[in-house]
């Protein structure tokens, strides 16, 4: 009996000093000045930073020609009727155009295709941002809850895949750059969220108007709207100086003549060596991000 308890005894003190050998082997070899706490602490893992370039206007300045006088073309709430013949005109005309569209108008898989027809159209069209809802067209309601409002633009932003954070107010002219918030009190409210959010608000200078009724025919004639836009300019009816933004709507020029009247009214602005049409997206001052 005791022959075989100095038996187990044996065998285990034996196992012992194995278990400690592999142990000793598993440990960090440490040279002459190594620090010993720094190499048994557990180094953190720095998370990879991510950067979303989705949805960010970068800034695409160009060379301002001092001697001209440049034109925003500007189209309201789309994709709607009047989109495609807008959007043809500017094509066929090699003219740059923005349009700001509604996320609800997007409601079909035609109206849809037209959003990415205008936004994959770039550098010709660009495609902006002018809401989800356009407020239910309840714009004292809408401005008055003013974080209800922005998120209303995030979810346009997200669903229409807009590139840039470029907006336009519904029923309201206010701007949003660099360093400036210019708003009526009714809207600043939502222009100070969305210039936190790092948005950039667009308003208009001089507006194409039109009928609110079911033929909304323009008031304006072409002859008119382009003594207009001499006058503007000379009186300096701008929001920045030889910078002038038209506003005008997709549904004006769906029908003959006012399709005409359209594709005439940019054929003169592009035969008057004075003018260059642009993008919005090179309006002087905009943010960065």
């Amino acid at each position: 009996m005791y022959n075989n308890n100095k038996k187990y005894f044996s065998i285990i003190l034996l196992l012992g000093f194995v278990f400690i050998a592999c142990s000793n082997n598993n440990k960090p070899s440490v040279t002459e000045g190594t620090n010993t706490e720094s190499v048994n602490k557990i180094q953190p893992v720095k998370p990879k930073v991510l950067i979303d370039t989705q949805n960010v206007f970068t800034g695409r300045p160009i060379k301002y020609d001092t001697t001209k006088k440049y034109i925003y073309l500007t189209f309201d709430d789309g994709p709607q009727n009047g989109t495609r013949i807008c959007y043809d005109i500017c094509k066929n005309l090699n003219t740059k155009a923005t349009f700001f569209m509604v996320g609800e108008h997007a409601n079909s898989p035609k109206t849809m295709e037209m959003v990415d027809t205008i936004r994959q159209g770039y550098p010709l069209t660009l495609l902006a941002n002018h809401s989800t809802s356009h407020a239910k067209d309840h714009y004292k309601y809408f401005y008055h809850h003013p974080q209800e409002a922005a998120e209303d633009f995030y979810a346009a932003q997200k669903k229409l895949k807009v590139p840039y954070k470029i907006i336009r107010l519904p029923g309201n002219s206010a701007w949003v750059r660099a360093g400036e918030v210019k708003a009526s009190g009714l809207v600043k409210p939502v222009c100070n969220i969305l210039d936190s959010a790092g948005y950039n608000v667009i308003g208009w200078s001089l507006e194409w108007q039109f009928t609110h009724d079911k033929h909304c025919f323009p008031k304006q004639s072409v002859s008119k709207m382009l003594a207009m836009v001499e006058e503007w300019f000379q009186k300096d009816y701008t929001h920045n100086k030889n910078h002038l933004v038209i506003l005008s709507h997709d549904r004006m020029f769906q029908h003959q003549p006012y399709s005409d009247s359209l594709y005439n009214f940019i054929k003169a602005l592009k035969q008057n060596p004075n003018y260059i049409l642009e993008t919005v997206d090179h309006y002087p001052g905009l943010k960065a991000k």
